[in-house]
């Protein structure tokens, strides 16, 4: 049998892609080229250049390390331990929920609206915040506002505040633990966003287990329905937001009308319920009436 060290590095991403494949891992040629793509230090797309070369001793080892532990149920991205979200790329474990491109769309969202263009300096609070992917991101592609991540969990608190150091935002973005909003002023908010827990408890159970294994509960649980957090979330958010001003939230694909009734009966008006890039109704949008 070829020496692993000595085979081409298309050959090991093949064998690699087969082993996964063998074990149920959806999209295993993805998963073998990222990880090649780390050990290279490259990105994925530039991963051609090295294609044809072996790969050391070691690097081959944690190539195997890495495929051993996907093939285990553990998600890339925490295998690899960062994951690119817009143009930041951040530390991604245990801690918070894997950065998704759904929730880009939500980032999206408000730097295009007029609460955070209109202002010139917006307070923007983002309410769960996990890894921080949100408000780092809105904070570095509109400088100037005053941002504010917000997380129950300690533990996802810590992995923000290394990702805003990681990408130079520190002193942009202050992090605190809270559960809610209704800390804030009364009518002191400009923008409230958020990525919260909203699938069904049961529906949880039944999750893929490289999710339901390994992605925190915390962050993923919206109790018997999937709405615990947004029914005590819109009590705060009413008291907190200025007049005018914003909350964007992403929702479950079945979950627009009930979220859109609930906002409507705490008085938000302009309630819009917004598809992501696969048709699926994915935000829902209101504004503090004047």
């Amino acid at each position: 049998m070829p020496d692993p060290t000595q085979l081409p590095l298309r050959e090991l991403i093949r064998r690699g892609a087969d082993f996964l494949e063998r074990k149920g891992i959806p999209d295993a040629a993805t998963v073998c080229e990222l990880l090649a793509a780390r050990l290279c230090q490259c990105k994925r797309i530039e991963l051609h250049r090295s294609l044809d070369a072996p790969l050391s001793e070691p690097r081959v080892d944690a190539m195997r390390r890495g495929i051993q532990r996907v093939a285990g149920g553990e998600p890339v991205q925490y295998v690899l331990g960062q994951w690119d979200f817009r143009h930041l790329t951040l530390k991604c474990d245990r801690r918070a929920l894997i950065p998704r491109p759904e929730t880009e769309g939500l980032v999206e969202l408000v730097l295009k609206s007029p609460q955070l263009n209109g202002n010139p300096k917006p307070l923007v609070v983002d309410v769960g915040t996990g890894t921080g992917c949100v408000i780092l991101s809105i904070a570095q592609e509109h400088p100037g506002g005053v941002y504010v991540g917000l997380d129950i969990s300690p533990d996802a608190l810590a992995l923000a505040g290394e990702n805003a150091k990681l990408t130079g935002l520190e002193d942009k973005v202050m992090f605190a633990e809270s559960d809610g909003c209704g800390e804030f002023e009364p009518a002191s908010v400009d923008i409230l966003v958020s990525n919260p827990p909203y699938i069904p408890s049961a529906t949880v159970d039944a999750l893929d287990p490289w999710i339901r294994d390994h992605e925190p509960r915390l962050a993923l649980d919206g109790g018997a329905d999937g709405l615990n957090f947004y029914r005590s979330f819109l009590m705060d958010a009413i008291m907190v937001l200025k007049s005018g001003g914003a909350v964007f939230f992403e929702i479950g694909d079945d979950q627009s009308q009930a979220l859109r009734d609930m906002m409507e009966e705490h008085g938000l008006e302009e309630v819009r319920i917004l598809k992501d890039l696969a048709g699926r109704d994915r935000y829902a949008t209101g504004v503090m009436a004047g």
